[in-house]
């Protein structure tokens, strides 16, 4: 891995450190399914300990630099310092169930430079622990797994794409909009995933896996990492409008070019 920079190393460490906790803990869950009571307290004291890890590692590593982290919210840094955007466990409820398929999302966003607000993503780690893979992007540097370079797919065509979503459920999400994107997209291409876990979504974007995404309903630390590596591997991402800003989580649409503009066609067309 000589081509990590000190930043994405620091990253990738902490990272492994808290993703090799939560490894343990999942072996722990797979066998409290069968519990009444269930896995659900142990679960969220694992979330909580994965983002303590976190934040002392990169706390350690960076000192000035601030947070936003899920469980911890916004801890602000000193002035001018950037900060770090963090989701210790992406994909809480398949780890929940036993489900293999989780990870850890680590973003680097740089304070604006006229001193108003937040900027650019400039570094982004996406973990999976399970299988420990390394997603990782700077600016201008690229997206990479390990030190394979990513790059969006080449498909062009909407009946040959892979289109990956995240659907509503109990108390989150919009099911009505939801609905209608899913009855203008579906009958157009060859297959919509719902794996669970928008940071590997993106990062399958990035990778060539899935030739599309479209979620809405999520927060900076779901796809801050995310929005980074799919454009440093050549793809778009934007809001249902076109939109485009260093992180979309209230609305997400991402794809390589061709075919984020046809998507974006057709979900326009099916919120009118």
């Amino acid at each position: 891995m000589s081509m990590f920079s000190g930043l994405i190393r620091v990253m990738e460490r902490a990272a492994r450190k808290a993703g090799g906790r939560l490894r343990r803990d999942f072996g722990e869950v797979e066998h409290l399914q069968v519990s009444r009571k269930g896995p659900a307290d142990f679960v969220s004291k694992a979330d909580m300990r994965a983002e303590r890890t976190l934040y002392d590692e990169l706390l350690a590593a960076r000192p000035g630099w601030g947070f936003v982290m899920e469980e911890a919210g916004v801890i602000e840094g000193d002035e001018g310092m950037p900060r770090w955007i963090v989701d210790p466990l992406d994909g809480t409820t398949n780890f929940l169930h036993g489900i293999p398929h989780f990870a850890i999302s680590i973003a680097v966003q740089e304070p604006r430079l006229d001193g108003k607000g937040w900027g650019e993503v400039t570094a982004a780690v996406v973990y999976h622990p399970i299988n420990d893979e390394t997603y990782w992007a700077e600016k201008s540097r690229g997206a990479w797994l390990q030190d394979a370079r990513l790059r969006v797919s080449g498909r062009r065509q909407l009946s040959e794409a892979l289109i990956a979503t995240g659907i509503p459920f109990q108390g989150h999400g919009d099911f009505a909009e939801w609905s209608r994107i899913f009855g203008a997209i579906g009958p157009e291409v060859a297959g919509i995933r719902r794996f669970g876990a928008a940071s590997l979504d993106m990062a399958y974007v990035a990778q060539g896996r899935f030739d599309g995404f479209w979620e809405s309903g999520l927060n900076d630390w779901d796809t801050a990492a995310g929005c980074l590596l799919v454009r440093e591997a050549g793809g778009f991402v934007s809001d249902y409008r076109g939109r485009s800003n260093p992180i979309h989580s209230a609305q997400v649409l991402a794809a390589n070019d061709a075919l984020h503009s046809r998507l974006h066609k057709i979900l326009a067309g099916s919120l009118r």
